[in-house]
């Protein structure tokens, strides 16, 4: 929670600053960092959950992974649940990307915990806003439909595929039952 209230407020006191980003392709466009500190309260979450065996907490008398994704789905939800009330009165846009994509990269950290296993995961999940800010831009300098993170603030594509990706990695995280995979030598 400490992670989450720092985050929302370190974004806010940052506001519209951008990092200088080069493009792989397409035109470079507006790197908030904002893009990035959200990444905060996901990575804090990978650390913190998932530190017993697959196999053994599946079948544990203590719901130990169920605590785990009810814990990130509230983090998410708290966040999606402050993009849409931003958006709905009318607020300062950086609060809905701030909430948008704090609820998108928890979405992603419930998705990519039970395939990789927290270490990897956390690396996965912060090549993320990297990956979009260097190959989601289209040659008019406007975001990728597919890169949700650099969407402005009015998007409600972008809004509605975080609100579906939320429960789609509440459910695969309460569902995957194989372990997670591994690297060979990592």
């Amino acid at each position: 929670m400490a992670t989450l209230v720092a985050t929302i407020a370190l974004g806010l006191l940052i506001g519209d600053a951008q990092l200088p980003v080069p493009a792989l392709t397409g035109a470079s466009g507006d790197f908030l960092i904002g893009h990035l500190i959200t990444l905060a309260p996901a990575i804090v979450l990978l650390y913190g959950t998932g530190r017993g065996d697959l196999a053994t907490e599946t079948v544990a008398s203590r719901p130990l992974r169920a605590w785990d994704t009810a814990l990130a789905g509230a983090i998410g939800a708290l966040g999606l649940s402050t993009a849409v009330v931003s958006r709905l009165v009318g607020g300062d846009g950086l609060t809905t990307i701030l909430g948008r994509n704090l609820a998108g990269y928890t979405a992603l950290a419930l998705l990519l915990m039970p395939l990789f296993g927290r270490h990897l995961s956390t690396s996965a999940l912060a090549c993320v806003p990297l990956v979009c800010a260097a190959t989601g831009w289209a040659r008019n300098g406007q975001p990728e439909q597919w890169a949700w993170i650099l969407q402005p603030a009015g998007s409600l594509p972008a809004l509605l595929l975080v609100a579906a990706l939320l429960p789609a990695g509440m459910a695969f995280a309460l569902t995957w039952r194989r372990p997670p995979l591994t690297i060979p030598g990592l």
